[in-house]
């Protein structure tokens, strides 16, 4: 078996930024998102334990590309060959993760394809808000709290969860809780709707999520603290070949003067050509399908 080689999970890439990603970073990783959904679905499979771990970044040139891993919940809906739907049944256990299970998996009834994608709309809202009215609720047993986060989700109404927030988040969560056991969810209308507040809201397609500016920013202020005054080095501390030469290193060529009580001005080698030092982004192509 060869695997990929990915990086770090949507997760962890939640904590790094502060628990909070930006409308821009939510709406790039709905369309892929989607799409991968979409794609398990076309091999007759249901996921059933959508959540943020189990959405991992690329690495190197395929960095901007969300993958879907941890199919070990995973399930046939349907027959191959025929697409024979699975019958519909009821008094199933919870699979999956709570937080984000939908209404009808807390009701015991089998999971199909709108399950999955209602999942997906609390992951969104997940990384919208921070958090979702369900988290840190208190039960003696495991099965109470699940009671009590299915309350929970059944008693908040969709537009207060997604109050402050688009309303395509709020039609996306109508829309999925409304599909039949049977129904093939419309992705092409689901990702539409998020591509055109993308576009409304005046973002470029440049695939610079939240974590790459806030690593930018991390190593910016790293590299601004170690830039610090050296001290002008004693004899024996100069190099070798600099002992007995009153030079000293170009990085200490400030603080030196300071100490002589006057300035100095290094000839710049390039001053006279007009180089001019740039932090290019050129970020890697994503794919918003999986379809080969």
């Amino acid at each position: 078996m060869v695997l990929d080689l990915l990086g770090p999970s949507l997760e962890d890439l939640f904590n790094f930024c502060n628990r909070k990603f930006s409308l821009k970073t939510v709406l790039l990783l709905a369309d892929q998102l989607i799409s991968r959904v979409e794609y398990i679905h076309a091999k007759s499979f249901i996921h059933r334990d959508i959540k943020p771990d189990n959405f991992l970044m690329g690495i190197g040139k395929r960095g901007n590309q969300v993958n879907v891993i941890d199919f070990g919940l995973a399930k046939k809906y349907r027959d191959p060959k025929s697409h024979f739907h699975i019958p519909y049944r009821e008094n199933k256990n919870l699979t999956g993760t709570a937080r984000y299970a939908s209404i009808n998996t807390h009701l015991g009834v089998e999971q199909s394809r709108r399950d999955d994608m209602e999942s997906l709309g609390y992951v969104m809202l997940y990384f919208c808000r921070g958090s979702l009215p369900w988290q840190g609720l208190k039960a003696a047993t495991k099965k109470q709290k699940y009671d009590r986060i299915m309350e929970k989700k059944m008693t908040t109404p969709t537009e207060s969860l997604c109050r402050g927030f688009p309303t395509e988040f709020a039609v996306y969560l109508n829309y999925t809780r409304s599909l039949r056991f049977d129904d093939k969810p419309d992705y092409s209308y689901l990702r539409k709707i998020f591509r055109d507040l993308f576009v409304r809201e005046g973002y470029q397609y440049d695939y610079v999520f939240d974590w790459t500016v806030y690593k930018y920013q991390k190593n910016a202020q790293a590299a601004a603290q170690a830039t610090v005054a050296q001290p002008c080095p004693e004899e024996d501390e100069k190099p070798a070949r600099m002992r007995g030469t009153p030079h000293v290193l170009p990085a200490q060529i400030t603080s030196c003067a300071a100490k002589a009580g006057g300035t100095v001005e290094p000839r710049r080698k390039y001053a006279d050509r007009g180089v001019v030092a740039t932090d290019n982004v050129d970020p890697a192509r994503v794919y918003t399908s999986n379809h080969r």
